[in-house]
């Protein structure tokens, strides 16, 4: 079956489509990425954030919001950041609910090995195109994702199933 309802579109959308598959194949696959340190593709985007977010002064749940991930995988990826050394924890006085997350001093060494690892690996090459791009025409590609990302955010967001209680019968254990 032809797909003509995409005309001219077909090959940037297939390639989208391919980026986020490549993407979510590899997205929590633990990995050294050049350094000493485990971690996957989702942590380190934490940690990023929160590097590059640290004079915001956001709490999780802020930070996870701004980043698109729900609450609960910021947090995981928190506490096993935490526990490889590369964050530490914090609470304002007074406010033990509030919890802030500042990047380690081992932190910030990994994720200077890292951005060197992939900036050789692959983003030297891309940045490499992407400097033959004028500004209105990146300005128009990253429009193009956000809108992408945006969508499916949406409607998975729309087709979640909300959460009930269900009585467990006391006969069935």
């Amino acid at each position: 079956m032809k797909l003509d309802w995409m005309g001219d579109h077909r090959t940037l959308i297939e390639k989208i489509i391919k980026y986020g598959n490549a993407y979510s194949n590899t997205y929590k696959l633990q990995r050294s990425y050049g350094t000493d340190v485990m971690f996957s593709a989702s942590q380190i985007q934490t940690l990023e954030y929160i590097l590059e977010a640290e004079d915001k002064e956001e709490n999780m749940s802020e930070m996870a919001a701004r980043l698109g991930v729900s609450r609960s995988t910021f947090s995981k990826n928190v506490k096993n950041l935490t526990e490889k050394g590369l964050l530490e924890k914090y609470h304002l006085s007074g406010n033990r609910k509030d919890i802030y997350v500042k990047p380690s001093a081992k932190g910030r060494e990994v994720y200077a090995k890292y951005t060197e690892f992939v900036r050789e690996l692959c983003f030297d090459d891309i940045f490499m195109h992407a400097d033959q791009i004028s500004t209105a025409d990146k300005e128009s590609f990253i429009r193009i994702m956000d809108l992408f990302a945006d969508v499916l955010v949406w409607y998975g967001e729309k087709e979640q199933e909300p959460r009930k209680l269900i009585k467990i019968d006391p006969g069935s254990d």
